[in-house]
Parts: C-alpha cells; sequence; structure tokens
C-alpha cells in the first residue's frame, strides 16, 4: 500500500499515512480532528541504462554527424600519409 503525506492546516505538523490507491483523501486529522492536506512528494525513480537521458537519445542523429567528421579526421591523417608516401615515391 502506498504511503502518504499529510499536513495538519493548524498546526502544520506533517504525517504519512499507508492508503490503498482507492481510498478517498484525508480531510480531517484522525488523532485531533483538525484540518489536513495531502502533501504530494516527488517519485523516487532512478532511470539506469542508455536511452534515460537527452544526449543518449540524440546519439543517433547526432553520431552520424560526429562519425563523419571521425571519418573525416581519420581520412586526413590517411590522406596526407597517403600524399606524402606519394610525394616520397615521385
Amino acid at each position: 500500500m502506498p504511503v502518504y503525506v499529510y499536513r495538519n492546516l493548524v498546526t502544520n505538523e506533517t504525517f504519512e499515512l499507508h492508503q490503498s490507491i482507492t481510498d478517498d483523501p484525508l480531510t480531517v486529522d484522525p488523532r485531533t480532528g483538525d484540518p489536513v492536506k495531502r502533501i504530494v512528494q516527488p517519485v523516487g525513480i532512478a532511470f539506469k541504462g542508455s536511452g534515460f537521458y537527452v544526449n543518449d537519445s540524440r546519439r543517433s542523429s547526432g553520431s552520424s554527424g560526429s562519425s563523419e567528421s571521425k571519418s573525416e579526421s581519420k581520412s586526413d591523417p590517411g590522406a596526407s600519409g597517403g600524399q606524402s608516401g606519394g610525394a616520397a615515391a615521385d
């Protein structure tokens, strides 16, 4: 069962309560009878693996551009090596 956090509107005290998802939210503190409000808590999710981050999802389109620049940079040293080799052959 999920744990919900409530704040007492009179005392500003917070407390946790185990409730079913289908249960209605509390409107009064069960101990004091004061009005309460449910506090929304952030969800604790940990994304592991690739594909969860912006840079991972853009890898396919960005990698083609970076692989082209890598292949160009690889071909430049090879081309200069080939040219110098060709110049040495002349």
